[in-house]
């Protein structure tokens, strides 16, 4: 038997499904002859953070996947299919790489502490403090230092989906554009990193850059 929440989802569904079509009775018709989405939006599971309602966009407009700590993982085959599919097939236009402050991945990995099949995962994102561990023990503040991670990671996820030969081709051939953000849970703001990626790939991407 289904829990009262559960039973109030299906609910909602019945409301909402009331609700588009007094507002467009094509809606779900539109809905079913496919999808044009413009955006590949890779965030974080976490449960206060849905990608539609933080950009104020509906359903067709954005591609979305979403894992702990918004990773892009070179071995990770889920995030990688969906880059491919986003790229090659949807024509995305603009990548989004979104991280969040508050986030539980990013703080248990700055913790010592073994997470028995977490560990593989939050190791990646000690490897991106390692590559930052300069510039991070010199935060004294340690919500600073978190904060500052939290953009580190979404800097250096961005760089991993530019290494990808389908964004590097579709970068080249028709202007696909990645971007950098981080959503503030307290202030509800997006904030656009504005990441320098050609200062930063300017060191690598003779090591990365993928041809035909």
């Amino acid at each position: 038997m289904a829990s009262e929440q559960l039973e109030k989802i299906f609910k909602n569904n019945e409301e909402w499904i009331a609700q588009q079509l007094d507002k467009d009775p094509s809606y779900f018709k539109t809905l079913g002859e496919g999808q044009e989405p413009n955006i590949l939006y890779i965030g974080c599971s976490d449960s206060r953070v849905t990608a539609e309602e933080v950009m104020g966009l509906h359903p067709g407009e954005v591609f979305v996947h979403r894992n702990i700590a918004n990773m892009v993982i070179s071995t990770d085959l889920s995030a990688q299919s969906v880059i491919t599919f986003a790229v090659k097939h949807l024509k995305v236009k603009e990548i989004v790489v979104c991280g969040h402050t508050c986030c539980g991945g990013v703080k248990a990995a700055m913790q010592p502490q073994d997470l028995g099949l977490l560990n593989p995962w939050l190791r990646n994102i000690r490897d991106v403090y390692r590559l930052h561990k300069e510039e991070l023990n010199a935060i004294t503040d340690e919500d600073a230092k978190y904060n500052r991670l939290v953009e580190l990671n979404v800097q250096e996820q961005c760089v991993n989906v530019i290494k990808t030969a389908e964004v590097q081709k579709a970068s080249a051939e028709r202007g696909l554009r990645v971007h950098g953000w981080v959503f503030d849970i307290k202030s509800g703001k997006l904030i656009d990193l504005k990441i320098d990626f050609d200062a930063i790939l300017a060191k690598i991407m003779e090591i990365y850059t993928l041809k035909d």
